[in-house]
C-alpha cells in the first residue's frame, strides 16, 4: 500500500473515515501496528513513565526520543510516524527548536513532530512548517505542564478554560498545523473544534467525535498496570498473560521439567 502520508490522513478526514494512532516505543509493538493496519504511530515522551518507570515525562531526553523513534520506524516502515519533542527541547528558542526538530526528522524518518501548547507555540509551529517540518499540536491536558496543572485533569469544563482552548486551537490552525491531539477535553468541545475546522483532531479522552483516536500500546493491551485513566479501554490483559508464562517457566525450571530431552542437543 506504500507509506501513509499526511495527505492520506487528510483524505480519511474528508471521507469521514476514522484515523487510528498508537503510541509505542519499540520494534515489536510497532511491527504489530504495521501488520494490523494502524494508520499512525506516535513515539510519545510517555515512554518515560511506561518504558523507563519514571514518575513524569519531564526527564526524557532528545537522544532517547531519537533512539526509540528509529526503532519504531524499523518496525513500522509504512505508517505515519510522529515523534514527541521532549520537555525543553523546543521551549528555549525558536532557533534551537528548529535545530532539534530538524535532527529528529533527519535521524528517525519521522513525518511530523509533536509539540505541546497553543498560542505560545504558534509562531514556532509556523516557522517549523516553513522549514518543511510538519507539526502535530497538543492541547487540553499537556503532560509536560504537570507542574503547572498539579495533576492530570480534564481541561475545558469551565467557560474560561473552554474559550482559551478555542483560542489556542485557532492559533495552531492559523499557523498551518495539520493535526492536533486533544487530551482530556469534554466531548462536546472536542466535537465543536473537530467540526469547525479542516485540522485533523486526534482524541485521547476527548470523546468519539474526533477524527481519530490514540492510545498507548501498553495501555490498550493491558501491559501497564500502574494507572488506568477513564479513557483507556483494555483490549487484552497482557500483564496477566506474561506473568502466567513467567510463573510456568519458573516452576518448570525448578521441577526439572525444562528443558526436556526434545529441547536439548545431543552429542
Amino acid at each position: 500500500m506504500g507509506r501513509l502520508t499526511l495527505r492520506t490522513l487528510r483524505k480519511k478526514k474528508e471521507a469521514g473515515e476514522k484515523i487510528t494512532m498508537v503510541s509505542t516505543y519499540d520494534y515489536l509493538s510497532a511491527k504489530f501496528c504495521q501488520e494490523v493496519g494502524i494508520d499512525s504511530v506516535l513515539v510519545g515522551d510517555s515512554l518515560g513513565m511506561v518504558f523507563q518507570g519514571l514518575d513524569t515525562t519531564l526527564p526524557v531526553t532528545l537522544d532517547e526520543m531519537i533512539y526509540h523513534a528509529k526503532v519504531v520506524r524499523r518496525g513500522a516502515p509504512d505508517l505515519f510516524l510522529v515523534v514527541d519533542m521532549p520537555f525543553m527541547s523546543y521551549q528555549v528558542s525558536v532557533e534551537k527548536a528548529i535545530e532539534n526538530c530538524g535532527r529528529v526528522m533527519k535521524e528517525t524518518g519521522a513525518q511530523a513532530v509533536k509539540i505541546e501548547g497553543g498560542e505560545k507555540v504558534a509562531e514556532l509551529a509556523s516557522r517549523l512548517i516553513d522549514a518543511g517540518i510538519p507539526v502535530v499540536g497538543h492541547l487540553g491536558y499537556t503532560p509536560q505542564s504537570i507542574n503547572v496543572f498539579g495533576a492530570p485533569k480534564v481541561v475545558g469544563r469551565e467557560d474560561e478554560e473552554a474559550e482559551l482552548l478555542r483560542k489556542d486551537f485557532k492559533a495552531l490552525e492559523g499557523a498551518g498545523v495539520p493535526i492536533i491531539v486533544l487530551e482530556s477535553v469534554p466531548w462536546r468541545l472536542a466535537k465543536e473544534l473537530t467540526e469547525s475546522s479542516e485540522v485533523i483532531t486526534i482524541g485521547i479522552g476527548a470523546g468519539k467525535f474526533c477524527d481519530g483516536q490514540v492510545l498507548v500500546f501498553h495501555d490498550l493491551v493491558g501491559l501497564y498496570e500502574e494507572a488506568k485513566p477513564r479513557f483507556v479501554r483494555r483490549y487484552a490483559e497482557g500483564a496477566k498473560i506474561f506473568k502466567d508464562a513467567l510463573t510456568k517457566f519458573k516452576m518448570d525450571v525448578e521441577r526439572g521439567d525444562f528443558p526436556s530431552e526434545e529441547e536439548s542437543y545431543g552429542t
